[in-house]
């Protein structure tokens, strides 16, 4: 006799360089369209992507210092959003990330003018209404992400239309 049981579908399987290739094809395309994103994250370097996390790196200009010569907390936050956004992107080749239902930022440390920062991103849950990610600031020293600048979460209402 038959079995009448169905199998479970089955996830598309998407390599690390196709999900690398998707988030820096989004990174572009968003680029243009939002004014912030473009002034703060015109130079931002994706580095690597899997399916839940991006890792992505940026020399800090004279456009994210504060008045007293370290990052702007307003940057960090906004790095916090835009990387929220493409850990989530990772997830399943998705253009549309959602829309911000919160997001937090802890200020540990401080970079300068010139230094380089990495951006580390993870979807912790990518849920059919919400996601949950998690996003680390780190500087980079002697080439390896060294001190973390900004620790992160950031949650959105993701349901896909």
């Amino acid at each position: 006799m038959g079995s009448n049981t169905q199998e479970p579908p089955v996830e598309p399987v998407h390599d690390e360089a196709a999900i690398k290739s998707h988030i820096e094809q989004l990174t572009a395309a968003q680029l243009p369209n939002s004014a912030i994103y473009n002034f703060l994250l015109s130079d931002v370097r994706i580095v690597s992507a899997s399916k839940g996390s991006m890792t992505a790196r940026l020399t800090l200009t004279r456009n994210h210092i504060n008045s007293g010569g370290g990052i702007h907390g307003a940057v960090s936050a906004a790095i916090v959003d835009w990387a929220g956004g493409m850990a989530i992107a990772t997830w399943d080749l998705r253009r549309r990330t959602g829309v911000s239902v919160d997001i937090h930022v802890t200020y540990l440390s401080s970079a300068v003018e010139g230094d380089e920062i990495e951006i580390t991103s993870t979807a912790d849950k990518v849920g059919g209404s919400l996601a949950f990610t998690r996003i680390v600031i780190s500087k980079v020293i002697d080439g390896k992400a060294g001190p973390v600048i900004a620790n992160g979460s950031h949650t959105k209402y993701a349901k896909q239309r």
